[in-house]
């Protein structure tokens, strides 16, 4: 069987925004191929037995508003295809020092009410997003452009530029709520005393109210399992076990859209490229990685504080304070005493992923790109202040650094499963400043994270560079001919 039979299309990558470009262009009528290095698909979205028999962990990604909220994924019927979400009780439980916990619920009011002396505040910052997000994300979830909304645009923008530290010390007054928006702003991966890592706060809290943080039932490899079997029906073919090592192996296709990184386009071509594309690609930066552990368990997390295990998503790291103090010392190549851990328990609200009367759950923290250092003590460390007992319900454990993350997945450069750094400059330039999704090189684009709108489950990445490649070559910008 030969694997280059001729297509209108390739796609390189079978993550979510590979999936995703392959979608778009399939629906436009195209023939379209996947190429896939590994034996099975999914990018950042696998789930696998990592620790015990009947424990599934998911690899990377675990918890998924945007997923949820994707203008893309919403117009495909991928519930018909097998992916279900679940949505807990509680969005974000975040326990505090002194043995609470403040909870994001899908509710605005009830997430306020919690808020004690912040009620207002945060209805006051949050409502207008949440009532305007329909609009704004087709904005905010996009390559720079002018807006269609400029004015709720600007509204969003004005906030989001700032600070986290800065935008949660004007907006609120209580160490609670303080920590609540921290903790969502930490996702961005940047100092939290750094522009625009408020954006990331204000984004994942509206999120929680318009479409949830919730769960792949079976894990998140069913996500792109279901958009797999939909481009299928749509005639879409991928091949796995199949690595595309430099631009010269393509198989000939007048598009071709690559999922992998700034860097990996280096190697795979930049003797093809004019000396200023090679520049701005070298010039593009990776952020902190991560260290991860996966445990398996022999009973729920004992938090203290019972809001807790109402949530899947528990964000470990107490005061606003200590969780900057902590992403700081990232960037600073220091490994934190005290880290920010995002936890995610996923078996306490979908059953198989764990063997009756057992939990599985992960971690990760934040550390310097490329490190080697075994977070685990100090991971465990962490979850064990707020959930004394912890320790004693470990069955097993699976462990992956920087390192080991990036020869698992090689657009996790350095351990940053982000794509990228997403500061000031690289929003605005990811990775150059007009058409992020076109190489200089004909019917090539780039569709990963490191380019708009970032990282993430959503496959808008892979979404708008298919639509470019579409009005590339006069078939439009809609991406339904089919």
């Amino acid at each position: 069987m030969s694997y280059d039979r001729p297509s209108d299309a390739v796609v390189v990558g079978s993550g979510p925004n590979g999936l995703a470009a392959a979608i778009a262009l399939a629906r436009a009528g195209m023939t379209v191929t996947v190429f896939e290095k590994a034996d099975t698909i999914g990018g950042g979205t696998r789930t696998e037995p990592l620790t015990l028999p009947g424990f599934l962990h998911d690899v990377c990604s675990a918890v998924h508003p945007l997923g949820a909220a994707s203008p893309f994924l919403q117009t495909l019927p991928l519930q018909a295809y097998g992916l279900e979400w679940i949505h807990p009780e509680v969005q974000l439980a975040h326990p505090l020092p002194d043995g609470t916990a403040v909870l994001l619920h899908r509710n605005l009011l009830e997430t306020a009410a919690g808020l004690g002396q912040d009620a207002a505040n945060y209805r006051c910052l949050m409502e207008p997003l949440v009532r305007n997000w329909p609009a704004l994300a087709r904005d905010l979830l996009a390559p720079l452009h002018v807006p269609r909304h400029p004015l709720l645009v600007a509204g969003f923008g004005l906030r989001g530029v700032l600070s986290a530290d800065f935008l949660g010390r004007q907006a609120f007054g209580t160490p609670s709520a303080r920590a609540l928006f921290a903790g969502m702003a930490a996702h961005s991966f940047l100092p939290l005393d750094t522009p625009l890592s408020a954006a990331f706060g204000l984004i994942l809290a509206t999120l929680g109210h318009v479409a949830g943080w919730p769960l792949a039932k079976g894990g998140s490899a069913s996500i792109t399992t279901a958009m797999a079997s939909y481009f299928g029906s749509l005639g879409g073919k991928i091949v796995l076990s199949r690595e595309i090592t430099s631009l010269g192996e393509l198989p000939p296709a007048p598009i071709a859209i690559l999922d992998i990184t700034p860097r990996q386009l280096l190697r795979m071509g930049g003797h093809s490229f004019k000396a200023s594309y090679r520049r701005s690609l070298e010039r593009y930066r990776y952020g902190p990685g991560v260290f991860k552990v996966d445990w398996a368990l022999d009973g729920p997390i004992p938090w203290r504080a019972a809001g807790c295990r109402r949530a899947a998503t528990v964000h470990v790291g107490g005061t606003a304070v200590q969780i900057a103090a902590g992403e700081r010392e990232v960037w600073q190549r220091i490994h934190p005493e005290l880290p920010f851990v995002l936890v995610v328990q996923p078996s306490l609200f979908d059953p198989s992923r764990a063997p009756a009367g057992k939990e599985t759950a992960w971690a990760y923290c934040h550390v310097p790109n490329g490190s080697t250092a075994d977070m685990t003590e100090r991971i465990e460390t962490q979850v064990e202040r707020f959930a004394p007992g912890f320790r004693d319900l470990i069955l097993a454990r699976h462990t992956r650094t920087c390192e080991e993350y990036e020869q698992y997945n090689p657009n996790f450069i350095g351990g940053d499963i982000n794509g990228g750094v997403q500061d000031l400059r690289q929003f605005l330039a990811r990775p150059t400043l007009f058409s992020p999704y076109r190489t200089p090189l004909r019917g090539v684009y780039l569709c990963s994270s490191g380019t708009p709108p970032g990282g993430g489950v959503h496959g808008m990445c892979g979404f708008h560079a298919a639509m470019q490649a579409l009005s590339d070559i006069g078939l439009g910008r809609n991406g339904h001919g089919r």
